[in-house]
């Protein structure tokens, strides 16, 4: 017998994945309401700020100060995916673009020769609680397109299609598609230097909500793609004769299909697939390249550059209160949500 599953093993942070992805972290944190200056209406007191990584009555700063979030940094040589399912995301960059997003959009940066960004996280809400769930997926550039020119690409949820799928017993089980195609449906077209944008690489970027009890199949893709599942809430998943518990990375065969069976309380899941690059990975920080030599020549040039400089007044610049979802691209361009 042939089995699909090839290995199962629990999630750690951030999450493991395979060639052509680079890892994928997942935040969920429950803000309290915010403070009319964006930040938590709670004491700081007790954490570690600017390195706040430690749960901490349900939420974390991350690296900022005043505002939960990640102040300018920079990246070179991979595409950052940023899904967010719950909450908003301000983002600032070195290229003059900017944006709020949240709520099921989706942001696609490649940063290929070199960008430097903010990602902060405003607490909106003065009279409710702020929830918040996020995932970066980073995603390999190959060599040839690793020193390609930025790009900044907005997935806005209202062209973000879903799939939704009854199962004999008229349980649903609905997916959304960030990248790829499944059944009749086409994810948006992703940004152009990509590797998901050549279509015979099978990159798929899919989210995916399990009725109780829904049954749901995953269609084969081809040979030597790389398929792997993340089930990062509900309880438990049945499949090949697996009881497979929540926090857990499902490797498989992705030239066979896989038929998911879901316990009893709502699940939710991540895929990413690929077909791999096959080149060698060479990982400093925030710099992807494939020698060390590269590496090098990445840190002295950001040390030189800053990649174009920092245009924004704060490094963790956030936007006013008052501002929706927008982006503003590089040429000026603004489109308001």
């Amino acid at each position: 017998m042939t089995t699909t599953i090839l290995k199962i093993k629990p999630l750690n942070f951030p999450w493991e994945t395979s060639d052509p992805f680079l890892f994928c972290a997942y935040h969920e944190d429950h803000y309290p309401k915010g403070n009319g200056k964006l930040g938590p209406n709670e004491s700081l007191e007790g954490r570690n700020i600017g390195q706040d990584f430690t749960i901490k009555d349900g939420w974390r700063m991350y690296h900022g100060s005043t505002i939960p979030g990640f102040p300018a940094h920079p990246h070179r040589g991979f595409e950052t995916v940023t899904i967010v399912q719950k909450g908003l995301v301000d983002h600032s960059d070195s290229l003059g673009a900017a944006g709020r997003f949240g709520n099921g959009d989706v942001q696609w940066m490649t940063a290929g020769k070199g960008v430097q960004h903010s990602e902060m996280f405003p607490l909106l809400n003065t009279e409710k609680d702020n929830p918040f769930l996020l995932f970066q997926i980073w995603l390999n550039l190959p060599r040839d397109k690793k020193m390609t020119a930025p790009h900044f690409k907005m997935l806005w949820s209202e062209n973000v299609p879903t799939v939704t799928h009854l199962d004999t017993t008229k349980n649903s089980t609905e997916i959304t598609l960030i990248a790829g195609d499944l059944f009749d449906k086409k994810a948006p077209l992703p940004a152009p230097d990509s590797w998901a944008t050549d279509p015979q690489n099978e990159v798929a970027i899919w989210t995916a909500k399990m009725d109780p009890e829904a049954t749901f199949t995953f269609p084969s893709a081809s040979k030597g793609i790389n398929r792997s599942i993340y089930f990062f809430k509900g309880n438990e998943i049945l499949s090949e004769g697996y009881t497979i518990p929540v926090n857990h990375e499902i490797i498989v065969n992705a030239d066979q299909e896989l038929t998911l069976k879901n316990g009893n309380t709502e699940s939710h899941l991540l895929v990413l697939q690929g077909k791999p690059i096959n080149e060698p990975v060479v990982k400093h920080g925030p710099f992807v390249m494939n020698s060390q030599i590269e590496i090098r020549e990445a840190i002295q040039e950001y040390q030189q550059t800053e990649f174009g400089g920092w245009p924004w007044p704060t490094y963790d610049h956030v936007h006013h209160s008052s501002k929706g979802r927008f982006a503003l691209y590089p040429d000026g361009t603004e489109i308001k949500k």
